[in-house]
């Protein structure tokens, strides 16, 4: 689904409360109140809203959007993440790439660079960067999610061993303000483990949504990266954490 200006609004404004109304929107976008309701009814047809009485809310933490969905919220800012991320990384480096759509976002920025190894099990990725001679890329074997080209389970963690690579850039699902980093596919989990585990310097993607959310599955905790990339932190004990344990944190909004 394309997200014209009004859509994007109101999609802001429901990650900000919570919910939105069909009234206060119409007032605010000087529209029907018939228009906002083929909005609302649209967004929630794509999976981007839940539809309640008089209005819509924002997905509950727990519920894993699908997604092609998941790359229209907070777009821009998962594109200024990805440049951030990738001048991190030089020309001649080898990284690991895990699954998710800020992840993505830094495959694209990585065009720019030159002679780099990419280990990944995001199809997405690798098909994005196979194309290019300046990219050696090696894609992960194992069992390969219909919802997003992820690869996962025991064969992909295996795979992942192998190797001993300059950088990671991995994206997650949910950030505690405890600073524990979470996804919801335990398969997807141990992937992000190995993926942490063989990298000499570790850069999360994390779009500021994500201390918003929660998921059920712990991946690891944010003092055992060295960068943090986001648009904004607003949570004052994420900044603490990371203050604690040198981690770099980065924002591309200040």
């Amino acid at each position: 689904m394309y997200l014209n200006p009004r859509h994007t609004q109101i999609v802001e404004s429901a990650k900000v409360a919570g919910r939105v109304s069909v009234d206060e929107l119409a007032v605010r976008f000087k529209v029907t109140p018939q228009t906002i309701r083929k909005d609302l009814n649209d967004l929630c047809r794509a999976r981007i809203l839940s539809r309640i009485h008089g209005g819509a809310i924002f997905p509950s933490g727990t519920e894993n959007m699908e997604y092609e969905q998941r790359r229209l919220i907070s777009e821009s800012e998962k594109r200024d993440i990805g440049r951030a991320a990738a001048e991190l990384i030089p020309d001649n480096a080898s990284l690991f790439i895990n699954i998710g759509t800020t992840t993505e976002a830094v495959s694209h920025a990585l065009l720019q660079r030159a002679g780099l190894m990419v280990i990944t099990n995001n199809i997405n990725v690798a098909n994005r960067l196979r194309v290019y001679p300046q990219f050696e890329v090696i894609i992960a074997g194992g069992v390969v999610r219909a919802s997003d080209g992820g690869i996962v389970g025991e064969a992909a963690v295996d795979f992942m061993r192998q190797f001993s690579v300059d950088y990671a850039v991995i994206g997650v699902s949910a950030i505690d303000q405890t600073g524990a980093l979470l996804d919801y596919d335990f398969r997807e989990v141990k992937v992000a483990r190995a993926i942490i585990e063989n990298a000499r310097h570790v850069i999360l993607v994390a779009d500021s949504t994500k201390t918003e959310r929660t998921a059920p599955v712990r991946i690891a905790h944010l003092s055992q990266v060295g960068t943090v990339v986001t648009n904004h932190c607003k949570n004052e004990e994420l900044r603490k954490i990371c203050a604690e344990n040198d981690v770099t944190l980065i924002e591309t909004a200040s």
